[in-house]
């Protein structure tokens, strides 16, 4: 827990530091790499395109089983008329699992990669997002793995 606290305190001090006109958007996203998550995101640079980061973090409860995941990736946004944009990425995202009927806590991370679209107005407003994020793992390939994502872009 100390450990994403410590996170979310350097992308809130990088986030006042660097990205005072950056493009920054929060948004939910369902399937992709956080399962079920609330992300921030925000360009390295100030305009619309180019590198960023994306931080978020999410859960269920399944069952008695408690699931916490934090993605973590950087992402490259490629486009000419400031709205549409074809997004590509890599990252990896930490997984703390507790079943309370039993002893058992699993903790583990995986890889992610992401192709997909993106809705982002130049204005801000409304934020749409659709990828493919293979994930792979130790032991493992998911190729066809794919999420959706919605939020405001400021």
């Amino acid at each position: 827990m100390k450990k994403i606290i410590s996170l979310f305190v350097f992308v809130s001090i990088f986030t006042e530091m660097y990205g005072q006109s950056a493009a920054k958007a929060v948004y939910a996203e369902i399937g992709g790499p956080g399962l079920a998550s609330a992300n921030f995101d925000m360009r390295f640079q100030p305009r619309e395109d180019g590198f960023g980061f994306r931080v978020g973090v999410g859960g269920f409860a399944i069952d008695g089983a408690n699931i916490l995941t934090v993605p973590v990736g950087i992402n490259y946004l490629i486009g000419k008329d400031q709205k549409n944009y074809f997004e590509i990425g890599a990252g990896f995202t930490y997984i703390n699992a507790k079943d309370t009927y039993a002893s058992d806590n699993f903790s583990s991370s995986f890889g992610n990669l992401t192709l997909g679209y993106r809705l982002a107005p130049a204005n801000g407003g409304f934020f749409f997002k659709a990828a493919i994020t293979p994930v792979f793992g130790s032991g493992f390939f998911i190729p066809y793995y794919a999420g959706i994502a919605f939020g405001y872009k400021f």
